[in-house]
């Protein structure tokens, strides 16, 4: 079941209230996707694919396979990262966390780090909604949790011991993570992604990876409208894709 999201943020409005914000899209959340709803040539923004690689943010990319050696070989060129950050307006540690999934994620996906930034500011100001400061580890000075999946105006989730570990809510599923992972998509994807040895899908880093490799079961983010397809298994509603779009255009016009 594609639900990966309950919470959509529209972007470049103003800071709306958690709860608000996530019940523009709430009848669109409890369905399972049976037919793709592409809005017309809406495609991956220019330049997206591969940026950090072309650009030199890497200092080392030899190895995709996932491994845990991988992850800490592709190492981010510290200077690209905070001068692309300044010129995006996008905490370091968030930049730093797309550079490396963009690069990490499927070698035949070609998804850029402004996609995966898009899709950080949407959905949670990349980690700092509410007030919250994103911290060098990657990890939100506060939880950032969706409202509680209790049937009334989002799908009914139990909680689980596993899921509750993640939002600590004994009764209901709630969306956590500055990507805003559901705990059944995040048992699929969940990723360590900056090496540490952990899969938190309260750090960007791991987050990050398991969103760009989400994503990327759509195929390549460059070919037709497979950009679009792939944001809207993200979240099922084409005000979500247009969102998206925006917020990683205007981060690839500010870096190009």
């Amino acid at each position: 079941m594609r639900l990966t999201h309950v919470l959509g943020i529209a972007g470049g409005v103003a800071l709306l209230s958690l709860t608000g914000v996530a019940a523009q899209h709430a009848a669109q959340r409890d369905r399972v996707l049976t037919a793709y709803e592409v809005v017309p040539d809406v495609r991956a923004p220019v330049p997206a694919p591969v940026v950090a690689a072309a650009s030199g943010a890497l200092q080392s990319s030899e190895s995709r396979d996932g491994s845990v050696g991988a992850k800490a070989a592709a190492a981010v060129d510290p200077r690209w990262a905070r001068r692309t950050a300044d010129a995006a307006g996008i905490p370091l540690p968030a930049l730093t966390a797309y550079a490396r999934a963009s690069v990490l994620a499927p070698r035949e996906c070609r998804i850029g780090w402004t996609t995966l930034a898009g899709i950080g500011w949407v959905e949670s100001r990349h980690g700092t909604i509410g007030e919250r400061a994103l911290g060098d580890d990657g990890r939100a000075t506060e939880p950032i949790l969706g409202p509680a999946l209790d049937g009334g105006d989002f799908a009914a989730i139990p909680a689980t011991s596993e899921s509750a570990r993640w939002h600590g809510d004994r009764d209901w599923d709630h969306a956590f993570g500055p990507m805003q992972f559901i705990s059944s998509t995040w048992s699929t994807w969940q990723v360590d992604g900056d090496g540490d040895g952990v899969a938190d899908p309260h750090d960007i880093d791991d987050a990050s990876l398991a969103a760009a490799n989400y994503l990327c079961e759509s195929g390549d983010l460059m070919v037709d409208d497979t950009w679009s397809r792939s944001i809207f298994s993200y979240n099922h509603s084409n005000d979500y894709v247009l969102d998206v779009y925006a917020a990683a255009s205007a981060y690839a016009d500010r870096t190009g």
